[in-house]
């Protein structure tokens, strides 16, 4: 499997990998790493961990998802690898030439209008029914548990709820749909300060509601109809008749080739494909050090160039006019890499033929493992709650377009460019585990940092994910960690890169990881950006 080079020193990271044999889950918090590891206890598997991981993460991490979010999952389970896209399309009812004769010449941030069907609550039920051991009720009593007695609120958690409440205050005041999202996470008229008590009783009912009707009452019953009364009350497009014509699909994950291990991802449309595009470019040169110029700048001029091919062609697959195969031909990857020179370009799009999150993974000692992603979007989304459910509406139309020439135009039942993307790793057919990088734009960025720390400079999961990172934000602007070294930073602006300091962490998106050795030895890391947890037996 894998060769660490890097056990022997802490260095560039503080804290050593995390070992176990019998299970193990990763995620941003400690509370719900217990949710997941209290299913290992009771003898379910890794899905049943990642299914009761995820359902308290909507509770003990309000600010990047909720019941309202989307989901997508990569399983590995006896032997197969298969994805989950748990997308929700865009309502029935709307059309780009209503949201235009709005007044918008964009989709909008916040509201009624950029929601989309939610997709997360329908990933529980699926991921459960066809691998679970446990029932759905079961692996929601924690997150029922939380939400009904209380928790306390972790510093790093306090700090993204002022912030949101800080910008909810000012930009909705005297919008009275914007009211439910006050009394449901401000009930006290202020955001809630580390340490504090946080309990969410209607988040409570409602997922008691979800375990009890196996998720059937979101979709087709009595939760559905709360969420079509609250849309209808305020103006929004969503509807009953979406949620209950909304299926999720399992899919094949796709799969690029990088130095003889196998990246995979979910095809569109998510923009997983993004990473795998930028490797199929980077693996067309050899790297020595991580932290060098050569290296970086080839990083960098092979993300762009990805990204400008992807937020070109990727959107809803039954709408896309390429094919994946050619986004990943080897071909186009060596182009690509032809391309790069040694100073900064704004990249043009390749010619082809005819395209706020949470992260988690889970190990059982059967060897099932899985990647698993959430998302509002945006922090707490749309800043919508359905009244009396607690349920915060993903945002995930902001990202459609306006203009009938682009692909990811505003259709109904379309579903958007996606930015949540879980990971996963495999060699010569077997499984070495998954991995993620949440946050937004950065995701396919700190997949293709993290996947290169592992494969090209042999660090180990923690120090993998420790390791200084960069973000390319537009044009050639470029932001780095504090820590990032000053001397690098300073040949990179010698080749045109605008280098910028950025203090706050969760630009630079939060990980997880979980390896498996060739012994059956698990091996973790987790963010250090972040309250992160790593939970094991």
């Amino acid at each position: 499997m894998m060769n660490f080079d890097c056990f022997d020193q802490p260095y560039p990271s503080n804290r050593y990998p995390v070992m176990a044999r019998r299970g193990m889950v990763c995620t941003g918090s400690a509370l719900a790493s217990a949710a997941g590891l209290e299913m290992l206890r009771q003898g379910g598997n890794a899905i049943d961990a990642a299914v009761a991981t995820a359902a308290a993460l909507t509770v003990v991490e309000p600010t990047a998802n909720g019941l309202g979010s989307d989901a997508f999952a990569i399983v590995w389970h006896k032997g197969e690898l298969i994805g989950l896209n748990s997308s929700g399309f865009a309502p029935e009812a709307i059309t780009a030439e209503q949201v235009k004769a709005q007044g918008h010449s964009t989709m909008p941030t916040f509201g009624w209008t950029p929601v989309t069907v939610p997709g997360a609550v329908k990933a529980w039920k699926s991921l459960n029914e066809r691998f679970g051991k446990l029932t759905l009720a079961q692996c929601l009593a924690p997150a029922i548990r939380y939400a009904e007695e209380g928790y306390p609120c972790s510093p790093v958690l306090a700090h993204y709820w002022q912030a949101a409440f800080d910008k909810y205050k000012k930009e909705f005041a005297g919008k009275p749909e914007f009211d439910e999202w006050f009394a449901t996470f401000a009930p006290q008229g202020h955001a809630p300060q580390p340490g504090d008590k946080i309990t969410l009783k209607n988040h409570a009912e409602t997922l008691k509601e979800i375990g009890r009707t196996q998720a059937d009452s979101f979709y087709q019953g009595q939760i559905a109809d709360q969420i079509d009364a609250c849309s209808r009350k305020y103006g929004g497009y969503l509807r009953k008749a979406d949620l209950e014509a909304f299926e999720n699909e399992w899919v094949t994950p796709i799969r690029l080739n990088y130095r003889g291990y196998e990246i995979c991802e979910i095809p569109p449309n998510g923009q997983g494909i993004v990473a795998l595009m930028a490797l199929n470019i980077l693996k067309e040169f050899q790297f020595q050090e991580k932290l060098h110029v050569e290296t970086v700048h080839r990083q960098l001029e092979a993300m762009k160039m990805a990204f400008k091919d992807g937020l070109f062609y990727i959107t809803d697959p039954k709408a896309m006019k390429v094919k994946t195969e050619h986004l990943l031909d080897p071909q186009l990857g060596r182009l690509r890499a032809d391309q790069i020179t040694d100073t900064a370009q704004d990249p043009q799009v390749s010619e082809l033929p005819q395209s706020g999150t949470v992260y988690l993974c889970t190990a059982d000692e059967e060897g099932n493992m899985v990647s698993y992603i959430q998302s509002n979007y945006m922090g707490f989304g749309s800043g919508i709650v359905v009244e009396g459910t607690g349920i915060s509406l993903q945002n995930r139309g902001h990202d459609f377009s306006l203009d009938d020439q682009h692909a990811n135009y505003l259709e109904p039942r379309k579903r958007t460019y996606h930015t949540i993307i879980p990971g996963f790793l495999m060699k010569e057919g077997k499984a070495v585990g998954p991995f993620g990088v949440m946050g937004g734009y950065m995701q396919p960025q700190g997949h293709v940092q993290v996947a290169m720390n592992l494969i090209d400079f042999h660090l180990n999961p923690q120090m993998a994910l420790d390791a200084p990172r960069w973000l390319w934000e537009r044009d050639n602007r470029i932001y780095v960690e504090p820590h990032f070294p000053t001397a690098l930073a300073k040949a990179l602006q010698k080749r045109g890169h605008r280098i910028e300091v950025c203090l706050d962490p969760g630009v630079f998106g939060r990980g997880q990881m979980i390896l498996r050795m060739e012994n059956g030895t698990l091996i973790g890391g987790t963010e250090s950006r972040t309250d992160s947890n790593i939970a094991c037996f």
